[in-house]
């Protein structure tokens, strides 16, 4: 019975379709012969039950429980919580940083004040790829596109007068982040503040840096290792911090559509999980700490299903893949961040529109947390005023729109199950690819996911080029249209002076015994294979020891990367 109502709804289509849209496109063609997502994925005019069945004969309905099921229940395709924002709105956690620890501790505090519920902290570049600020190498960059971090004098700095109990931290970090996270755990010991009590998330990717982002410092092996022993380090001591968030962010704005994000995100995933089996750890310890960053994209209906794909992919693989037996250690959770690629110089302005859009999709996708951009970022580091308008397009969402008020509420629409579907299958298929490569880190080291991003930009950049993808304002709607003043923010070249500053008072009132005793700790552990390394961080950095000082006894004994894949178009 219910294969013919299938074959019926398949008859009654094409009857629609040569009946009903046949004689319409005599008078009026389509604007073009095939529409697709920015990922390929062709679109149909209009979806119905029996084009989102399993195998071509078993009706929506009879796959529900196993595809989509019921929110917080596997396999998590309608959300890893079951009454989702019903109980609590996602996290508001406005990415920002800037200048010295003390700018950006008072722009934290002008953000909290205006309803942020979380922090979510920007490095400058000196910081992301382990030097001081008094590096040569740093001259011209402290500050610049996030705040400096040397030393936990810095770190107390930045969280001065934030109750570190009370609120979640994010730190966008990868080469250096346990270094960081030790700073921010000494920071909290020192306030009395039990590292059990802790909230938050350090990126700790480093495999997306290798191919999309380029703040690496230490070679793909050993810097797998810091990652592994971060997870060991905080399933016992820090239980209730994310210990990794696997970023297809980054992946996404290098280049790369929906699928690909969803791949290689999953498949770097994949690799950390390993590697922590690997080292020792049992999966249900770490695993429900993992947490991911997605980027929401302009392709509203497209990025829908890719956040509900990911989400019943990952658990799949959890389950079936890994044997996890815990069902935290099966959801995906994660966070988003609107695509800064898709914002324009050209009338930034309308940013806005594109920002609102791109998170309506994140939370219709079921998002655990959200930074929105600003309008200006494609200009500037945003001021406070473009940053009170991104968080205020959140508060609108969650608060005047509705669609809060019920979980996954596209659920059962047959082009979003259509795509969710697609996106899986398509994203399964380049997991299998990467496997046969060995996984991940060698897929990388073979220059095949760079390579797959870098034709996928190129792809896009060329419909952009010739008119076949509208950017407005850019290769559209551009006649006679002149740049919006607006106000900019401006970094003080003078902060990189009194960093220096502040660096010199450092190394001459400390222990310099101490200091140099803890660094010889490191060193030695480093040498050993399998000695544990987070705890000697976090008696570096309580001996004054610097960012800088504690990579550089790294990089003497790990080295430093260098790609040696010359990857064509890169």
């Amino acid at each position: 019975m219910r294969s013919e109502t299938s074959n019926d709804l398949k008859r009654a289509k094409q009857e629609w379709e040569e009946n009903t849209v046949k004689p319409v496109l005599e008078r009026f063609p389509e604007r073009r012969e095939q529409f697709e997502t920015i990922s390929g994925i062709p679109l149909d005019r209009a979806y119905t039950p029996a084009d989102v069945e399993a195998d071509g004969s078993t009706e929506l309905a009879e796959v529900y429980l196993d595809d989509l099921g019921f929110p917080g229940e596997y396999p998590f395709t309608r959300g890893v919580q079951p009454t989702m924002y019903q109980g609590r709105f996602w996290t508001m956690r406005q990415y920002a940083g800037y200048a010295t620890a003390e700018e950006s501790n008072a722009r934290y505090k002008y953000l909290l004040e205006q309803g942020q519920t979380g922090l979510s902290v920007a490095f400058d570049l000196p910081t992301q790829i382990g030097y001081d600020a008094d590096d040569p190498l740093a001259e011209g960059e402290v500050g610049k596109v996030g705040v400096s971090i040397s030393s936990l004098d810095d770190m107390r700095a930045l969280f001065d007068g934030i109750p570190l109990d009370k609120v979640s931290t994010s730190m966008t970090i990868n080469a250096p982040a346990a270094i960081l996270l030790a700073m921010y755990i000494a920071v909290g010991k020192g306030r009395g503040v039990d590292p059990r009590q802790l909230r938050g998330t350090v990126q700790n990717d480093i495999l997306k840096e290798y191919v999309a982002r380029g703040t690496y410092i230490f070679p793909p092996r050993p810097s797998m290792r810091l990652v592994t022993d971060l997870f060991r380090y905080c399933a016992a001591e820090v239980p209730k911090w994310n210990t990794i968030s696997i970023s297809g962010y980054h992946i996404r704005e290098a280049g790369s559509t929906a699928v690909q994000e969803v791949a290689f995100t999953l498949a770097n995933g994949i690799a950390y999980v390993q590697a922590a089996i690997g080292a020792g750890l049992d999966v249900d310890t770490f695993a429900p700490r993992l947490s991911f960053f997605f980027n929401a994209h302009n392709d509203f209906l497209e990025e829908i299903a890719k956040f509900r794909a990911a989400r019943r992919l990952w658990a799949r693989v959890m389950r079936e893949r890994f044997g996890a037996q815990n069902p935290s250690s099966w959801r995906l959770r994660f966070h988003t961040q609107t695509g800064g690629c898709t914002l324009t110089a050209q009338q930034p302005e309308i940013n806005v529109v594109r920002v609102t859009l791109q998170a309506l999709a994140a939370v219709l996708g079921g998002t655990q947390s959200l930074h929105t951009n600003s309008r200006d970022e494609a200009l500037w580091l945003p001021t406070e005023e473009s940053v009170r308008i991104a968080l205020r397009t959140q508060q609108i969402i969650a608060h005047e729109l509705g669609v809060a008020n019920t979980v996954d509420p596209l659920a059962g629409s047959y082009v979003v199950e259509y795509l969710t579907g697609e996106v899986e299958r398509r994203a399964q298929e380049y997991i299998e690819r990467i496997d046969a490569m060995g996984g991940a880190l060698s897929a990388i080291e073979q220059g095949y996911i760079q390579q797959e991003i870098a034709d996928a930009a190129y792809r896009y950049q060329r419909e952009v080029e010739t008119g076949d993808r509208i950017v407005v304002g850019v290769n559209e709607y551009t006649a006679g249209e002149e740049r919006v003043e607006m106000k900019r923010l401006v970094v003080d070249p003078a902060i990189e002076e009194r960093q220096r500053a502040r660096l010199a008072a450092l190394r001459a009132r400390r222990d310099g015994e101490r200091a140099s005793a803890a660094l010889a700790c490191i060193e030695a552990a480093t040498r050993a294979p399998d000695e544990p390394l987070m705890g000697l961080f976090i008696a570096a950095v309580e001996a004054g020891c610097t960012l800088g000082e504690i990579c550089g006894v790294l990089r003497q004994v790990w080295g430093e990367y260098r790609p040696r894949v010359s990857i064509q178009g890169i």
